[in-house]
């Protein structure tokens, strides 16, 4: 389990294929701290830390984990976010996250307004994917409240630091990103959906 609220950035240093896998290798300051069978979240997914050398570790992403993700869109040098797993008895700034994407969105509107910025990401609509004004969404790992939400599309607000410190201020028209619903709403949808 995660919170949302994003470590650091780690960059991308090596790819490899291995049948249907991907092996990412990650340098990031956070390496010095991990240990194998560790779980980290990379923008929002949950992959488990299968080496470590010197100032770089690797992740495995199955195919069923790549065909769900941007994970596969990824080039060496890219930079991702990154989360630890949460550590019980301290506090949970964002929300709870579990680190399983449920789909993609494509960011179809950045606005800068009064030194923040709105992005917008439309996604396909499924009954089961929901979001609500004020209500927690998860994009590429990071935590955020929901500030306007239609049938397929919602809007983020992002404030200078979270702009500055995570993927946001790579993102431009047309981006890829990692959805994670609230996983409170997507219970509610599913008995609501049973029941009618």
């Amino acid at each position: 389990m995660f919170t949302g609220i994003i470590e650091t950035l780690g960059k991308i240093t090596r790819l490899k294929k291995d049948g249907g896998n991907l092996h990412l290798s990650i340098s990031s300051k956070l390496t010095p701290e991990l240990k194998v069978d560790q779980s980290v979240a990379h923008n929002g997914v949950c992959l488990t830390v299968v080496n470590i050398q010197n100032d770089e570790y690797t992740v495995t992403a199955v195919e069923e984990t790549l065909l769900k993700t941007t994970l596969n869109d990824l080039k060496e040098g890219a930079l991702v976010n990154l989360e630890r797993a949460m550590i019980l008895g301290s506090r949970l700034d964002g929300h709870i996250v579990q680190g399983h994407v449920d789909t993609t969105a494509t960011c179809s509107h950045i606005e800068e307004k009064d030194g923040s910025w709105y992005f917008t990401f439309t996604y396909t609509p499924n009954e089961q994917h929901v979001t609500i004004e004020k209500g927690s969404i998860t994009i590429d790992g990071v935590s955020l409240t929901v500030v306007n939400s239609l049938q397929h599309s919602f809007s983020v607000a992002i404030i200078p630091y979270t702009y500055e410190h995570t993927r946001f201020k790579e993102y431009t028209k047309g981006s890829r990103v990692n959805l994670e619903f609230d996983v409170i709403g997507k219970y509610v949808a599913k008995l609501v959906a049973n029941i009618q």
